[in-house]
């Protein structure tokens, strides 16, 4: 089985400016050693990453076309908070900073998720579960 050690996701933006300045307002770092005016690397945490790349920019990785993330979805960006009032007050914080409602909370007792949508429509869901089911 392979074990990636390290994830990275990358996501075109429009204004990376503008993005850094929506992450930061939720709480995230940035990684200088990898940001320059054409892409930045968001911190998920020690071995998860997101690539922040202006759309003119991600158009050299690819030979596809990029897909407008406000009117459709590419991929849905999910992490865990560590409390159902952590998944609430990061989603709030979100929508605080610019982002715009996704899809409604879920509520399945023993797991618990909201969602919002970034500046540039993509998709992210904050989720919960109790340790207590998992095992």
């Amino acid at each position: 089985m392979v074990q990636a050690k390290m994830v990275f996701l990358t996501l075109p933006v429009k204004n990376l400016n503008a993005s850094v300045d929506f992450f930061t307002a939720l709480g995230f770092e940035f990684n200088p050693q990898f940001t320059d005016e054409n892409a930045t690397c968001l911190i998920l945490n020690d071995t998860t990453f997101v690539m922040l790349v202006v759309e003119n920019y991600f158009k050299t990785f690819t030979k596809k076309n990029i897909s407008d993330a406000t009117t459709s979805t590419e991929a849905i960006l999910g992490f865990s908070a560590d409390s159902r009032e952590g998944v609430d007050t990061f989603v709030e914080k979100a929508l605080a900073a610019g982002g715009s409602p996704s899809n409604e909370k879920v509520d399945h007792g023993f797991m618990y998720s909201g969602s919002f949508q970034d500046i540039d429509g993509h998709l992210w869901e904050v989720m919960y579960m109790d340790p207590n089911f998992v095992q």
